[in-house]
């Protein structure tokens, strides 16, 4: 027997877009309901994806600098194996107070969360299977959400369980003593921080002639740099096969002319990026139009072709960013509710939780270059820094800022080091107000900070520093 449900939105979907839409159109007065495949809040990024890799990250990263206090004859804790069932018992544990609070939060605005896949009926009703359930849910406004899965290389046996996508790698039972990391995105770089903490041999390959291509070569080259002592990176170099014995995983790669044959790990970690999850959704029958890569194609208000129905997320492409998602969520509540909002931020920004951290924002200077921009940037090591020496980090960071030569605007920056996602949001904050490099410059900055690095780069551009000697 079929149950049915009325509603004013229906979200597709309770990852960090998904709830964020649900709760922003319930404080407005609409009565929502979320549609989640497992019947947990957090999507990919709480439960399997952001959440667990940051947890683990940091704790890799407090094992790092423990190590590296011992060159300085201070020896912290001890020398006990790591029990990885405590490990994933406190990863776990993190992952479920933040479920919950996503659930309270969930009942307070009185936002339904029915288990279950959804697929369109109308433009006007959806049908969600649960077991031996079905339900007509019958809404004026829908919202997908429904995020992103990992692709899957071709002519591989996943069924080895040694052969992982992100979500197994963050749920791994044993350390391996070597792994290959397919892909040098950021979920590749975040892995091979964590394993080459743990004591993994780590090799990552990437099919790419250039290394993270998004950013200005002379940074890309300093973060491989920096990242040379703790696990090996191989660009031009794509795998041409693979197979499983009792042994390990023996794998042939092609790295650019040379053919490197039977290679064993004890795990592969597959991580070539992420496609949409519109397959079960039958977007067909209403005539939602998507992209040659399968996403949803929306216009500036998140809207797809059809007027009611709304695409959200990493589902509607590129950049796939939980904060993207939740910014995209707010937008699409408000124009639902009656507002004309609009989706036209000038920069999202974006980290990689490695080590060290990368993160930028905005035009970077080789794209403005290309663009016909008349610009310039200032470059400032951490070893200027009092503060990174004080923290011991001076020896892996570096603040870049780019600015418009002629209107003296903040168009960009590129920070690599401890912290560098936190430092990067004033520079966002910068060029989404309009900001004058001046007002950097002129700006007091709390003494000893990181961020000090911004301030002192845009004295630098002015000419003003005090921290390093001004270049004419």
């Amino acid at each position: 027997m079929k149950k049915k449900i009325c509603v004013n939105v229906v979200v597709i979907g309770g990852g960090p877009a998904g709830y964020s839409a649900s709760f922003r159109c319930s404080d407005l007065g609409l009565s929502t309901i979320i549609i989640e495949k497992y019947g947990i809040l957090g999507g990919t990024c709480l439960n399997v994806g952001c959440i667990p890799s940051k947890s683990l990250l940091h704790l890799t990263n407090l094992i790092k600098e423990i190590k590296e206090f011992s060159k300085y004859g201070i020896n912290i804790g001890n020398n006990d194996p790591l029990d990885v069932s405590q490990i994933m018992k406190w990863k776990n544990n993190i992952i479920f107070k933040l479920n919950s609070g996503l659930e309270s939060m969930a009942k307070y605005r009185k936002v339904d969360i029915l288990p279950g896949i959804a697929k369109f009926l109308s433009k006007n009703e959806l049908e969600v299977v649960h077991n031996n359930s079905i339900y007509n849910i019958h809404f004026d406004y829908a919202v997908i959400a429904s995020g992103s899965s990992p692709i899957k290389l071709k002519n591989i046996d996943y069924k080895d369980k040694r052969i992982w996508n992100s979500t197994q790698a963050l749920n791994f039972k044993i350390i391996p003593k070597n792994l290959l990391i397919v892909g040098s995105g950021i979920i590749g770089l975040e892995m091979a921080s964590i394993f080459s903490s743990f004591g993994t041999k780590v090799d990552l390959i990437d099919n790419s002639e250039r290394f993270f291509p998004m950013i200005d070569r002379d940074m890309s080259d300093i973060f491989l740099q920096y990242t040379k002592k703790y696990f090996n990176i191989y660009l031009n170099t794509s795998l041409i096969n693979l197979k499983s014995s009792i042994n390990g995983i023996t794998i042939n790669t092609k790295e650019k002319n040379n053919l490197l044959i039977d290679k064993i790990y004890d795990n592969v970690l597959i991580s070539i990026g992420r496609k949409a999850n519109t397959h079960y959704l039958d977007l067909s029958s209403v005539g939602i139009k998507t992209n040659d890569f399968g996403f949803i194609i929306v216009d500036n208000q998140l809207r797809t072709n059809i007027s009611n129905i709304f695409a959200i997320g990493d589902v509607s492409g590129p950049p796939m960013l939980a904060h993207k998602g939740i910014y995209e969520a707010h937008i699409v509540a408000e124009v639902i509710s009656g507002k004309k909002y609009f989706f036209d931020p000038k920069v999202i920004p974006s980290v990689a939780y490695c080590d060290p951290e990368i993160s930028w924002t905005g035009i970077m200077e080789e794209q403005a270059n290309l663009q016909g921009i008349n610009c310039r940037s200032a470059i400032v090591p951490w070893k200027f820094s009092g503060k990174a020496i004080s923290s011991n980090c001076s020896d892996k960071g570096i603040t870049k800022l780019i600015v418009d030569s002629d209107s003296n605007r903040i168009i960009g920056g590129i920070i690599i080091g401890r912290h560098a996602g936190e430092l990067l949001s004033e520079i966002s904050l910068s060029i989404e107000m309009g900001c004058d490099i001046e007002d950097l410059a002129l700006t007091i900055h709390s003494h000893p900070t990181l961020s000090e690095s911004i301030n002192i780069a845009a004295q630098l551009f002015n000419g003003t520093a005090t921290d390093m000697i001004n270049k004419k």
